[in-house]
């Protein structure tokens, strides 16, 4: 596990690495980037780059982390990669279950695979579970994601890459938005984001912008209309577990 600089999150934690691409918002993907650089300097978890790659060594890195957190599951990897075998996706679920004192965030492009999974994973409070969303040619993920049994369900609108006008918030807790960030971004209309935000409140679901993006992201920011949005949902007052 490593402490994070993500916005929305206190840590990451990666027993799974690599990843391949499966729609236009993975173009510039940052976690592809972070395993080449990762590799050239000799790390030997990034050995294979970004192929993905199981790590069962980290697997009980949680229980050992006492103090609650929220943890990012896998920002290096999608744990519903069809390279991830059924029986590892449990084997982390157990920790989760186990390590209950602390909050997991799982994202994930393949929705499909949760759907095949639903039935055989506990969904105990503390796992949340999103799925990124960048434009309206993939909205159909957040229905399947409304099928899972997450206590806690969310939509991570980024990179946005275009507007999302009638979105269907009806089961989703939380959405978080950004621009693409680093060389070559791609930009995000402000516009986009406030109709988002404004889908947010009249339906009483959390909103998190998390950034403007571009290659100069800290010089954009993230605030919007003079304001930074950090909301998150009512359930995560404390994770699960703590006193």
């Amino acid at each position: 596990m490593a402490a994070s600089k993500i916005e929305w999150t206190d840590a990451t934690w990666n027993p799974v690495t690599g990843c391949n691409k499966v729609s236009p918002g993975c173009k510039r993907c940052y976690a592809e980037r972070m395993a080449k650089r990762l590799k050239a300097t000799g790390m030997a978890k990034y050995r294979n780059g970004f192929k993905v790659t199981l790590h069962p060594d980290t697997l009980d890195i949680p229980l050992g982390w006492r103090k609650p957190r929220s943890i990012f599951v896998n920002s290096m990897s999608d744990l519903f990669h069809v390279d991830v075998p059924d029986e590892f996706v449990r084997q982390v679920f157990a920790v989760m279950e186990r390590a209950h004192w602390h909050r997991y965030q799982v994202l994930t492009k393949r929705p499909e695979r949760v759907a095949a999974l639903n039935g055989e994973l506990p969904w105990p409070s503390q796992v949340w579970l999103g799925v990124s969303v960048e434009s309206a040619d993939y909205v159909h993920r957040i229905d399947l994601l409304r099928e899972t049994g997450a206590a806690v369900k969310f939509l991570s609108l980024e990179p946005l890459l275009g507007p999302l006008p009638e979105l269907n918030l009806q089961g989703i807790d939380w959405v978080i938005v950004g621009g693409e960030s680093g060389p070559g971004a791609r930009p995000m209309e402000g516009d986009w984001v406030r109709e988002i935000r404004n889908q947010c409140l009249a339906a009483d679901v959390a909103f998190h912008f998390k950034q403007w993006g571009g290659v100069f992201k800290k010089r954009n920011g993230r605030e919007l209309d003079g304001r930074t949005w950090d909301e998150m949902p009512a359930i995560a007052t404390t994770p699960a577990g703590a006193s």
